[in-house]
Order: structure tokens, then sequence, then C-alpha cells
């Protein structure tokens, strides 16, 4: 039930509350319109911000919300309980969207004991700056709220943020995720009843968020099971997982596998509350894993000196974020970097960014450190001068791409060469169009040659194009994104493929040189073309290393009626 709406001339705002089970209530705050969260991808169908009361003997507050539902929340939440009431405030991360809040209810609370692990409550001291009791918890610790709700707390590091942890009510066996298993999907659905709407909003999600963090999914996963059983995830965004519970934390398990497995990993360490330090880093992380590369993400503020020695030892390439020069730098950050330089080998690569807190180490001198133990660069250092923009993310995550291609080149030249090469020969015989993908979205924009290209559908029209998933332009492509089809001429396609096939650095311009003209879509038409096809990205098929993009055909048209396509033959299959 809806029980509150902002006012109409701002972006859409609501609540919804309900029952989830017994003595269990959702607070949903729902964020319809919002099209950006945190790094660079942006969002199709809005997303919510979740919280929940448990209702014992005594009284929880699991979570709160973003600050922009600062009265909306408030006053929904006083017309379930009297605030005063609340005796424990459950914090599973501190991240702003969740604890956005906190300051505000412990105003209302002042009796109410703060609830997390000892990382969540050191964060929390320096957000919210007033005295307040607080109950650090750990892996396995209990909380019993009285008429059978015993809370049971799982450990859960870096999903995604590194103080998170889980709550399991062992009465209704409901448990507490925050950010695992959510998505940013706005709906007045409270639960996953229409799992194939949900699919392509679940995955992106993971692949974003969750996947550069994929060894710690498996780690509370495996503290998960031991649980027993789980009727409801109630996540920190989007709809409440019960239909289909164990099909998606399924598909969890078999992703983070997937990923973990890799032959290749890299260590990525940030400063999770200093500047842009998290998010800079989340976005070079999702660059390397969407190449197949495994990532190990450390927070330097809490990184244990010998668990940060065997990370790098075991990883083929580091990424650092730039720490404060001085002011609160804590011995910890200084140790691990410390650390870092200590355990680095001459025969892994770095890439060094710079997080915009105001007070960054300068970034040549730790370049220099580097290079001075014989260890070369695996992306230009990003050198951040402003606000980080949509532009920053996307040379973030280009960058990170680099350095994963970059470490797996030979590997990949190894592969190709190992396979059957009579079905190389014959796979090789399938030839394509020559086609290039244009996409803009914000201030970001991509090209991308393509010969994977097909109709698929009379009624509507439809088409689908193979991406391959290490691709920069894939982040351009995502359910709900808009695109053009630009179909190269036969006899007059030379120049443009050869632009497009050459290799673009990190953050360049794609359509530098190469004449444009704009579409009522967005994404620009090129001027060369034999003709272009307008099209919204439908849905998305996982097919190993590729992305199967299937899209609909909104407008088009030729500009020469006689030409042909332009044809592309290979000699194998095995690789373009």
């Amino acid at each position: 039930m809806v029980v509150a709406t902002a006012a109409p001339t701002q972006k859409r705002l609501t609540m919804q509350v309900e029952a989830i089970a017994a003595d269990t209530t959702a607070i949903r705050s729902l964020d319809w319109d919002r099209d950006r969260f945190d790094i660079e991808f942006g969002l199709q169908n809005g997303t919510t911000y979740n919280s929940f009361l448990v209702r014992g003997d005594k009284i929880a507050l699991v979570d709160t919300s973003h600050e922009k539902f600062r009265q909306l929340y408030l006053d929904t939440l006083k017309g379930e309980i009297d605030p005063a009431n609340i005796d424990y405030l459950v914090i599973s991360h501190t991240e702003p969207d969740h604890s956005g809040l906190v300051r505000d209810v412990l105003e209302l609370a002042p009796n109410a004991t703060v609830v997390g692990a000892k990382v969540a409550i050191q964060f929390l001291e320096n957000l919210i700056h007033r005295p307040f009791d607080r109950l650090v918890v750990k892996n396995g610790d209990t909380l019993d709220l009285g008429n059978g709700h015993v809370l049971e707390f799982v450990n859960a590091p870096n999903l995604h943020w590194p103080d998170t942890i889980f709550s399991y009510d062992r009465h209704t066996q409901v448990m507490f995720t925050c950010d695992a298993f959510g998505m940013h999907y706005c709906s007045d659905a409270t639960y996953d009843e229409d799992l194939h709407k949900i699919e392509p909003d679940f995955r992106f999600y993971y692949e974003c968020l969750m996947a550069p963090n994929a060894r710690s999914v498996i780690s509370a996963m495996k503290r998960m099971k031991k649980l027993g059983d789980i009727t409801t995830i109630a996540t920190g965004h989007g709809p409440l997982l019960r239909h289909h519970v164990g099909e998606l934390t399924g598909r969890y398990w078999n992703w983070s596998n997937e990923k973990a497995q890799a032959e290749t990993t890299v260590a990525v360490f940030y400063i999770s509350d200093y500047g842009y330090s998290d998010r800079l880093s989340q976005a070079i992380a999702h660059g390397i894993t969407k190449t197949g590369v495994a990532v190990e993400m450390t927070d330097l503020k809490i990184a244990d000196p010998q668990e940060v020695h065997e990370i790098v030892a075991r990883s083929a390439g580091i990424v650092l974020g730039t720490p404060p020069a001085s002011g609160d730098v804590s011995k910890a950050t200084l140790d691990a970097v410390s650390t870092i330089f200590a355990a680095a080998k001459d025969k892994q690569i770095v890439g060094i960014f710079e997080c915009y807190g105001g007070d960054d180490e300068p970034i040549d001198p730790l370049v220099t450190k580097f290079r001075d133990l014989g260890i070369k660069n695996g992306f230009d250092p990003i050198r951040i001068t402003e606000t980080p923009t949509e532009a920053t993310y996307q040379l973030c995550e280009e960058s990170g791409t680099d350095m994963a291609q970059l470490l797996t080149r030979k590997d990949a030249i190894k592969k190709m060469k190992a396979l059957d090469s009579d079905l190389d020969k014959a796979l090789g015989r399938l030839s394509g169009g020559l086609y290039i993908i244009t996409a803009q979205k914000g201030e970001v924009a991509g090209g991308m040659l393509a010969s994977w290209v097909s109709q698929a559908s009379f009624k509507p029209l439809g088409l689908t194009i193979a991406v391959a998933k290490d691709r920069a332009i894939e982040s351009l492509m995502q359910v709900g994104d808009r695109f053009v089809l630009n179909v190269l001429e036969e006899g007059n396609y030379q120049h443009l493929m050869k632009h497009f096939l050459k290799r673009f650095p990190p953050g360049a311009d794609r359509f530098e040189g190469v004449n444009t003209q704009p579409t009522n879509n967005g994404s620009p038409i090129l001027a060369d073309a034999l003709a272009y096809l307008e099209c919204t990205v439908v849905s998305r098929m996982d097919c190993s290393d590729h992305w199967i993009v299937y899209s609909s055909v909104d407008n088009g048209r030729v500009s020469n009626p006689e030409a042909r396509t332009a044809v592309h033959h290979r000699k194998v299959g095995n690789h373009y």
C-alpha cells in the first residue's frame, strides 16, 4: 500500500509499507525516476531503498533510507510506530543510500542501540558526529528480540561495502541482505513474482556491483548455508526475493564461481570513505571483470598487512587509489600501502588513479616507485581535476578492461592456436555483413565494428547482435538503451572499417574525424553509411564470452537503394 507521495513537481518519490512476515514490516522508498546510480551504469527502471521493522518484545529497525526521502520516510515510520520505542537500529552497511537517515532516526530514538560490524560503527562515528549506544557484532553473533525473533548475523564484507553484515531472523526465516541479491528495479510489486521481467536488472546489478567481489560472494553464501531454510531475502534495493529464492541465489553462486575460477587476478586497493575512491575503483573493477579476469577488492583503511601481502603475491596486476597525503590517515592505510610496495614483483603491471579527495597523495611519486621496482603500467595514470562525471567513470571502466586484456593477451593467442584447425576453417565460412554500432547515453558515446548481426523477428521488427563482453560499447547496450546500427556499403566502407577497428585509448572520442548526423534516439548516424536502423534493446542473453542483444527496430532509412551491403568473409572461426 502506498502511503505517501512527494510533490508532483519533483521526480516521483513514493513510500510503500507491507507486512512480509510475522511481526515484520517492509518500508520501501520508491525512487521511480532515478536514472543513474553510484558508478557509471545507468538505471532503466529506477530503484528502491528498503528498510524493515521487526517487532518482538523489543523493536529493531533494519537500515534506513536515502536522505532525499527524509520527510517521507520519517513520516511513514511514525505512522507505523513511535520511533522512541525503537530498541535497536541494525546497520547492514553504511553506504549513504541506506544509512542516510541514521542521524535523524537516532534523534527520534535517542535510546536505541546501533548494531553493526566493527567497521560500520567506526564509519558511523565519522558520519553522524554524535554519541550513541552501540553493539558490535561479528559472524555467528545473535540478538534476541523476544517473542521468538532471534537475529543471527552473517559477516559479508565487500558486498559491496567493507562493513556489510546480513541479519537472519530464525523465527520468520527472513534474511536481510542489504545490497546483495538486490537490483535497481522500481515497481509496486513487493516481491519477485515476474522472474522474466526482473532478470535483466538482476544480472546487470550483479555484474556491476557483485562480480568484482565474487570471492566475497562465495564466502558469504557458504556462511548463509549454515543457517537453515531462507523463505525470503529482504534486499536493500528492488523487489524482495520470495518466489524464486533458490533460482536467483543459485545464479549468484554459479556466476561467482565462474568469476573466482579465473586464472588471472587483479588486486584493487581503494579507501571506502575517501573522496570518490570507492566508486572509481568499482568502475575499474567492473571493466576488469568484463574480460573474465578476477578481482580482489581491498579497503586500505581496514586492511590487514599480512592479507594485503598475500593478495598482492597472487595477483598479476595491481590497481591503487591514491591515499590521502596527510590529515586523518589511519595506520592501517599507511601499513597497507607500504606492504603493497614490499610485496610487488617486476612481472606484475599496475594502474593508479586519483581519488579526488582533496588531499590525495601526489600520483607521480607513486608511479615512480612502481617504475623503480620494474613494474609497467597496465593503464596510464588516471588524473582527476574535477568532480567525476559519466565520462570519468567510463574512462575508469575502459582502463580496467585494457589492463585485463593486456594480462590475458598471451593466453588468448595460445588458445586460438590450440583449437582444431578443420573446425576453425569450417566455422570461418559463416559470413556476415559489415556494420558499425553507434550509441550515446548522456555524455558517454561509443562505436564498434560488428558483423554478427541478424534479423530476428517480424512483429515487432527486431534484430540480434553478438557483442563481446569486453567491448566498451557493451555498457551502452543494456535493456532499454537505444543505439543505431549503421549498415556499411560495398566498395565504400574501408575508411570506416579502418577507423573503428583501431584500438582507442580509454576515454577517447570514437567519432573524431568521422562525419556524423543526429538521430531521433540520440545516437549518431554515420553519414557515409549505406543505411541506418534506430534500435532499442529489449533483452540480452548470456553466451559465454558474448552477449546476444535482441533489439526492436524503431526507425530506419536507406541512402542508396541500388547499393549492396558490405560482406565480411573470415578464414577462421575462433577469433575476429
